[in-house]
């Protein structure tokens, strides 16, 4: 190991050590009645002191799965509030859901709230409206999956797809736009406006990090999930698995997402209304309104206050 990667090392064990020392200290002087952990290893230092100190904690873990740091002291906690079901709940743990932002949580999908968002984004509200969202930055397999997938659709006049990339590709998607006749492509880096694009979604592509999952459970939007692969814990993954497992969404891992994959996930939603509004209805009563209420609750519960 070189001199600079050692001298760095040190360096990384001092700060922890420090941050520990920070967080006990801070404990002592303050004595909360509670500490909320939120996960991460930002997380590590209080949540080690909170443990060392014996003062109640309670876990916020947005995913389906806990990451590290939960994982190992959580049976130290009072309470783990879970955004999303895990396919075990463990003790002391329960399901809050994923608190949204109420500009999400006021939308309307009334047709004539589709109508206004439809014509603010330039799309046909008669059209069945296909909704691509891959994060800020995107994904390069999804975003040339979809891009060929248009190129497939290009003489459908019952369709439009409102393609957000990520800055990162967008220039190279709109560089590779195919030629389209009557389909109606939209390509945008990023969305000026989420409640646009959710209120005139039909169906929905996605990646399935817990907010996308939990606004598209809250609004009850059919989707074609494809989780992020390699993420901590395929946390994505269990994510995606929660909401196809009541049948609101579809599942397509991200090593066989193309456009044909896409299309043959897709194409009975496209066909059959009926399906649709099945698959919206299993994933809306999964949804978890008034989340963050529910997580106040449970930590002045443990705080003491209730």
């Amino acid at each position: 190991m070189s001199p600079v990667a050692l001298w760095n090392n040190a360096g990384a064990v001092v700060r922890v050590v420090w941050s520990i020392a920070v967080a006990i200290v801070t404990t002592l002087r303050i004595r909360p009645n509670v500490i909320v952990s939120v996960g991460g290893y930002a997380a590590f230092p209080m949540v080690l002191a909170g443990t060392f100190l014996r003062r109640p904690m309670v876990f916020v873990e947005l995913d389906a799965s806990m990451g590290l740091v939960h994982r190992l002291f959580g049976r130290f906690a009072q309470r783990i509030c879970f955004g999303i079901a895990p396919e075990a709940l463990p003790p002391r743990g329960t399901v809050t859901g994923v608190p949204l932002r109420p500009s999400i949580e006021s939308i309307s999908r009334e047709f004539g709230q589709r109508v206004i968002a439809a014509t603010t984004l330039g799309v046909d509200p008669q059209r069945h409206i296909v909704v691509v969202m891959t994060g800020s930055l995107g994904s390069a397999t999804v975003n040339a999956a979809v891009s060929h997938l248009a190129e497939l659709w290009a003489d459908r006049q019952d369709v439009a797809i409102v393609h957000v990339t990520g800055k990162r590709d967008f220039e190279i998607v709109t560089l590779a736009r195919p030629p389209v006749g009557d389909l109606q492509y939209l390509i945008m880096p990023f969305a000026e406006s989420m409640s646009d694009l959710w209120t005139v979604a039909d169906t929905a592509i996605c990646r399935s990090g817990a907010t996308t999952v939990a606004e598209l459970t809250f609004l009850g939007i059919p989707s074609i999930l494809v989780p992020l692969p390699n993420a901590p814990g395929d946390h994505q993954t269990l994510n995606a698995r929660s909401v196809v497992e009541v049948g609101g969404a579809r599942l397509l891992p991200d090593d066989v997402c193309s456009a044909n994959s896409l299309a043959a996930a897709i194409d009975d939603l496209l066909r059959d209304p009926l399906l649709r509004e099945q698959m919206g209805s299993a994933a809306k009563n999964m949804g978890r309104p008034a989340a963050a209420k529910h997580i106040a609750r449970e930590v002045k519960a443990v705080a003491g206050d209730e």
